[in-house]
Formats: C-alpha cells, sequence, structure tokens
C-alpha cells in the first residue's frame, strides 16, 4: 500500500492556502492511485475544537481520507524507541543550548542562517554534567555529512543542508524532524505534498530516513499563498478560513479551483489535473472585505 497524506496542526482554523495545499495532496494521491491519509500533528499548541473545525473544513471540500485519523499524542512510544535506538549506535549527543543561543552562534558558511553550529557536540562528561545542572539536555542527531539530495517533482533535484538536528526536546518531547519521518513511515507514506516553505527541511529528513532504515518519501513542495504584501497568509489578512469566506458567499473550492486553473468541481478537478500544468508561482490571494 502506498499512500499521499495530509497533516494539520490543531493550532487554529485552517486559511484558504492551507486548504489549497490539502486539495492538491488530495489530487497528487487520488490520480496516482494512492490512499490518502490524514494525521493530526497535535503534539503542540492544540487549541480546543481546532482539530474538528479543521477535519469539517476539510470535508465541506468534498476531501475524504482512508482509514482513522491519526493523533501524534499515540504515538509517543514508537518515537522515543527511535531515539534511543540512535543513541544506543552512538548517532547522537546531548544538547544543553537554548533556540537563542543557536541563533546567535555563527554557523558554518555552508550551512543556513540558524543551522546548529555543534555547541555541544564535543562536550566532556564532565562539561554534561555540569551543563545538566543548568537545564535538561535535548538530543540531536551526530550527523555524519553536511548535505543530502532529493528530488522533488516541482523543484528537481535539491540539495540541502544536513545540521546536528534535534531529536527530543529539553522538554522530553519528541521534535517534528523525528515524528514526520517516522509518520509517514508507519502510515505507508510515500508521497509527501505540503508548502515549498518546508522544502528545506527534506534533505535533513530523507536522511534520517535513511539512518532509520525507513523509506524516503516522494517529494512535492508547491507555491504558498501570500498576501497581497507578498508575506505568508495570515488571519490579520482578513476573510481567509473557509467559514469567513463562506460567510461571504465565496465558494471555497470554486476559488482554489480557479486559483490552480482547474475547474470549480473536485471531480473535474481530478479528472483534468496535471501536475506539470500546475502553477509554479505563489497564490497571491486578496481575500473580500
Amino acid at each position: 500500500m502506498s499512500a499521499g497524506r495530509y497533516a494539520p496542526s490543531p493550532s487554529g482554523d485552517l486559511h484558504v492556502g492551507n486548504l489549497r495545499t490539502a486539495v492538491l495532496a488530495w489530487l497528487f494521491a487520488r490520480s496516482t492511485g494512492r490512499s490518502f491519509v490524514m494525521r493530526v500533528d497535535d503534539l503542540d499548541r492544540v487549541r480546543p475544537g481546532a482539530e474538528e473545525r479543521q477535519l469539517a473544513d476539510l470535508a465541506s471540500l468534498g476531501l475524504d481520507w482512508d482509514g482513522p485519523v491519526l493523533h501524534q499524542t499515540t504515538r509517543l512510544d514508537a518515537y522515543a524507541d527511535a531515539v534511543d535506538g540512535l543513541v544506543e549506535r552512538g548517532l547522537t549527543f546531548e544538547c544543553f543550548c537554548t533556540r537563542r543561543e543557536v541563533l546567535e552562534a555563527p554557523t558554518a558558511p555552508h550551512h543556513p542562517p540558524g543551522a546548529y553550529p555543534g555547541t555541544c557536540r564535543d562536550l566532556t562528561a564532565a562539561e554534561r554534567d555540569e551543563r545538566r545542572q543548568v537545564r535538561p539536555a535535548a538530543i540531536r542527531l551526530r550527523a555524519g555529512i553536511d548535505t543530502w539530495t532529493v528530488h522533488d517533482t516541482v523543484h528537481g533535484e535539491v540539495t540541502g543542508a544536513v545540521d546536528d538536528l534535534v531529536l527530543r526536546r529539553g522538554d522530553g518531547m519528541p521534535a517534528y524532524n523525528l515524528t514526520v519521518v517516522l509518520d509517514d513511515a508507519h502510515q505507508h507514506v510515500d508521497q509527501v505534498v505540503r508548502g515549498d516553505d518546508l522544502l528545506s527541511s527534506a534533505p535533513r529528513q530523507a536522511y534520517l530516513a535513511r539512518l532509520l532504515g525507513l523509506p524516503a518519501p516522494e517529494y512535492t513542495h508547491v507555491p504558498l499563498a501570500l498576501n497581497a504584501d507578498g508575506a505568508r497568509l495570515a488571519k490579520r489578512d482578513g476573510a481567509v478560513t473557509a467559514a469567513e469566506l463562506r460567510d461571504r458567499g465565496i465558494d471555497v473550492l470554486s476559488l482554489i479551483a480557479e486559483s490552480l486553473g482547474l475547474p470549480p468541481t473536485l471531480d473535474a478537478m481530478l479528472e483534468e489535473f496535471d501536475p506539470a500544468g500546475l502553477p509554479r508561482e505563489p497564490w497571491v490571494v486578496t481575500p473580500p472585505t
């Protein structure tokens, strides 16, 4: 079995750009004979009622998914086992840096700003003991490479930096780059369609998958929805959620279909769907006031 997926975080209502990405993920999966699965990334920032509204908005567009919704909070043991296995293999180290310290530290020339500079990589046992008195340690991957290359159906061959990414945070919670790799493999996801703001994460996630003995998926990073100023679409931009647009008499699926150059019904969109014909530029959204 192979599958595509959509994996929202229940931190608030989905805006029309999120819904557009979900429609594209559904189209890519269904047009290639894959299953389509839903996962809720509920380890952080969960707002009461957000998941229910998100799933209702997706269903209101006609999107369907196979099997039950997977919640990350049911998979904590699997994440812990994966980290423990990497620790036993000597592929990790304890890190005591705060996020601010990482952002402010100088990085290697070939790494992007904010990449981990290796501060805690070679601490002695005594130095680790001393730092544990100040704050609990995160667990980072001891990356054995600087870059990794993946293939993306939109962007082609993409070579990106691989740093010592966090696997388990200092508060004991598993980190996103670990959970996404494990969850995709668990759900037989071999096709990942998501916003191109996550393109730089693909090489490090594919590398981590290799270390864990898991297959890397086929990646498709699609252009984001932006506001008139060229910034990422947000609630402050006006009517951007499905409920707000419907209240103004806007058919949300038709709006999304128009942005993709496709007909306004899901069946017709699927019949005419051609990845090669998709827009390559961001979608500038101008919601009604």
